[in-house]
């Protein structure tokens, strides 16, 4: 069983269409990255799944209880961190905490609620009130909020946009935690690097489109080629690598690299030609390479 099934899901708001027959499974245990740009659908997509919205068309399970239908089973099973920061101006966070359990039937969970405000660094304030806390305080309450019933799934939705470094760590470091003992996690991020350093698998959404879904490792292989970048100290660069020169700075070259493999064979061809290198450097593409390349060369 998938931890999340979209089944040709389709969202209109009025004559716009925000969602066009998406389908994909979010296996269990995975760290999911969902991308795309502002307007991509991804929110939409995440407001269906937490109820917030009602697919027009489609159908949306949690752990196989269907959104619309088995809708007290599938809020059971999803914790949603969403975008905007929305509290309680008149609870403190405990407080807070307290009554997000009371929501599902919870009572005296008090020591996994002690462990989430240790886990988000939030110790010290569990009797702050809720207006006295940062943005970034505030971020790590509804966090620990959607953790509360303990989730099977838990989805952030641009979790860290906005807050600085070291609530980044705190968070990813409990969220990994949590993944490794079992959670499935879904992440939306513009900070395309985190995506590149969490997830094992991504989706990228263009204009209530999916465009792409793949493990990370097929993704990335799939981009751009890698680069050589080299540096001569002295001499030119044998005739037989000028077709794999990309761009040229006065004694820097970039040269296409098909695989690592190749690279022996390059080098011993400049070795060859007794051409002494000052530097050499091997680019590969990452994330933002795949990214950019998928939402300009796939149609809309």
């Amino acid at each position: 069983m998938s931890a999340i099934e979209f089944n040709q899901v389709v969202k209109h708001y009025g004559q716009f269409q925000a969602l066009k027959s998406v389908s994909f499974n979010v296996e269990e245990g995975d760290f999911f990255a969902l991308l795309g740009p502002n307007g991509a659908g991804k929110t939409t997509l995440i407001s269906i799944l937490g109820g917030l919205a009602h697919a027009t068309s489609g159908a949306v399970r949690i752990m196989g209880h269907d959104v619309a239908t088995d809708y007290r089973n599938a809020r059971r099973a999803v914790g949603i961190v969403p975008q905007e920061l929305v509290f309680d101006p008149f609870f403190n966070v405990r407080e807070t905490l307290q009554f997000q359990s009371g929501y599902f039937g919870l009572k005296k969970n008090d020591d996994w609620i002690d462990e989430i405000l240790a886990s988000l660094g939030l110790t010290d304030k569990a009797h702050s009130n809720m207006r006295a806390l940062s943005g970034g305080m505030k971020r790590r309450v509804m966090v620990a909020q959607a953790l509360v019933h303990k989730p099977p799934v838990i989805v952030l939705d641009e979790p860290t946009a906005g807050v600085d470094v070291e609530l980044r760590q705190t968070l990813w470091q409990f969220i990994r935690r949590l993944n490794q003992q079992g959670s499935t996690i879904v992440l939306t991020t513009h900070y395309l690097e985190e995506a590149e350093e969490l997830c094992n698998r991504i989706a990228m959404l263009k204009q209530g489109q999916l465009i792409a879904l793949e493990d990370k490792a097929t993704l990335l292989n799939k981009g751009k080629s890698r680069t050589l970048r080299i540096k001569l100290l002295d001499g030119t660069l044998p005739a037989s690598l000028q077709p794999l020169v990309i761009t040229q700075a006065g004694q820097q070259y970039d040269l296409k690299l098909s695989d690592v493999a190749a690279l022996d064979d390059l080098l011993a061809q400049i070795k060859q030609a007794g051409v002494t290198l000052r530097d050499i450097e091997v680019n590969k593409p990452d994330l933002e390479d795949i990214f950019v390349e998928t939402m300009h060369g796939t149609a809309a």
